[in-house]
């Protein structure tokens, strides 16, 4: 299976995305947007931005562990990851966001 953005909704009225790496695992989830124009715009940010070493915020979710933000430009968040159980681990997923984010295709389940 290919890499692939998932766009999902409207759920309660709102869209949403995940990136999907090859083996099928989430390796980005978006923010819920309340129209499917904003919900591609956000992938499309992703897209440009997912390549930038500097646009990724490694931290430490609640529990402790690691994870990311991907930011945009202006500095909005536009995508978080799951929480990982080391450093090393993290590092690869931001790996997997920077090959997979900026080619992979859209896969629009909205319909």
């Amino acid at each position: 299976m290919a890499s692939r953005y998932l766009l999902t909704g409207p759920s309660g009225g709102q869209y949403h995305f995940v990136l999907k790496a090859g083996n099928g695992e989430t390796i980005l989830t978006s923010e819920r947007y309340t129209t499917k124009a904003a919900a591609n715009n956000g992938i499309q940010s992703v897209k440009t931005n997912s390549s930038i070493d500097a646009r990724y915020v490694r931290k430490n979710a609640t529990n402790g562990k690691p994870m990311f933000n991907l930011k945009a430009a202006n500095g909005e968040i536009i995508g978080s990851s799951e929480t990982y159980s080391s450093d090393a681990a993290r590092e690869g997923g931001i790996t997997s966001v920077k090959v997979n984010g900026p080619s992979a295709p859209i896969d629009d389940q909205t319909a």
